[in-house]
C-alpha cells in the first residue's frame, strides 16, 4: 500500500501557501473582477511553481490552466483549484472562499487539503478531522448562494430540511465537518477541480461522497466535467438518494 503521508503533507503546505498569498493580493487594493483575476492567476502560479518544484515528475490540472492531454496517461496527477469561491473572494468581508489542492493516482484521490484562508482553517487528508455524527433534526443542506440546483426547494420541503447558502463547493463541503451543515447538494455544472479536494478530505473523514444517484465520484477524465455532487454524513445518505432520485431526470 502506498504511504501517501508525505503527498498529503504537501496539499497541506500548498494550500496555506496559496491562501496566504490571497489574502495579501486581497490586501493591495483590486476590487471586484480584477481582483478575482489576479487572486486566481498568482495562486495558479504559485501552485504550479511549486508542484514543479516538489513533484516534478507529476501531472497538474488546474482550473486556471491550459489543460494537457498528457495527464490522461500520467500515473500521478495534481487537480487544483487556485481559487475556489471567486466571487466571494472578490466580495469585501466574506470568508467563503477557499484553495483546493489533491491528488489523483491509479483511479483513486490519495491525498488533498481545502483551505479556508479567510477563516484560519485548513481541512487535510494527513490529519482528518472528526466529523459529527448521528441523526440531525432538521437536516441542513448547503447550497450554493448563486446557482442553487433548481430541484432543491422542492427536495427540502419534502425532507423537512433548511437551506444553507454559501460560496465556494470546498466550503460548502466541508461545512459537513464542521457541522455548519449536515449535507452538500450541488447539480447543474462543476469540474473535477472544483470537488477533488473537498471530497478528499470529506471521504478521509468517513463522510459520504457521491454523484447524486450514487454512483462514484470518477476523475482525471478525458472531459473534466463532472457536473453533480453529493457529501453527507453517513447517516442520512440513503435517505437522500432515495429522495434525490425523484429529482434525476432534471440534473445535466
Amino acid at each position: 500500500m502506498p504511504d501517501h503521508r508525505r503527498d498529503a503533507e504537501l496539499a497541506r503546505g500548498l494550500a496555506d501557501e496559496a491562501g496566504r498569498l490571497l489574502l495579501d493580493v486581497r490586501e493591495q487594493g483590486l476590487t471586484g473582477r480584477e481582483l478575482a483575476a489576479d487572486g486566481d492567476a498568482r495562486s495558479h502560479e504559485h501552485l504550479l511553481g511549486r508542484l514543479q518544484q516538489e513533484r516534478p515528475g507529476d501531472a497538474v490540472l488546474s482550473e486556471e490552466g491550459e489543460d494537457d492531454a498528457a495527464r490522461l496517461s500520467s500515473e500521478r496527477v495534481w487537480i487544483v483549484d487556485p481559487l475556489d469561491g471567486t466571487r466571494e473572494f472578490a466580495e469585501a468581508g466574506r470568508t467563503d472562499w477557499a484553495v483546493h489542492v489533491a491528488l489523483w493516482q491509479r483511479d483513486e484521490l490519495v491525498a488533498g487539503a481545502v483551505a479556508l484562508p479567510a477563516r484560519g482553517v485548513t481541512f487535510g487528508t494527513d490529519v482528518p478531522a472528526r466529523r459529527p455524527t448521528g441523526l440531525p433534526a432538521p437536516i441542513r443542506l448547503a447550497v450554493s448562494r448563486s446557482r442553487p440546483p433548481a430541484f432543491v426547494g422542492a427536495l427540502a420541503e419534502r425532507i423537512g430540511a433548511e437551506l444553507v447558502p454559501m460560496g465556494s463547493a470546498g466550503v460548502k463541503a466541508t461545512a459537513v465537518l464542521d457541522d455548519a451543515a449536515d449535507a452538500y447538494v450541488h447539480a447543474g455544472g462543476q469540474y473535477e477541480w472544483d470537488s477533488a479536494a473537498p471530497v478528499a478530505v470529506c471521504r478521509s473523514s468517513g463522510l459520504w461522497t457521491s454523484r447524486l444517484d450514487g454512483s462514484a465520484l470518477r476523475y482525471n477524465r478525458r472531459d473534466p466535467l463532472l457536473p453533480d455532487l453529493l457529501v453527507c454524513r453517513p447517516e442520512i445518505a440513503e435517505l437522500l438518494l432515495t429522495e434525490l432520485r425523484a429529482y434525476l431526470p432534471e440534473v445535466d
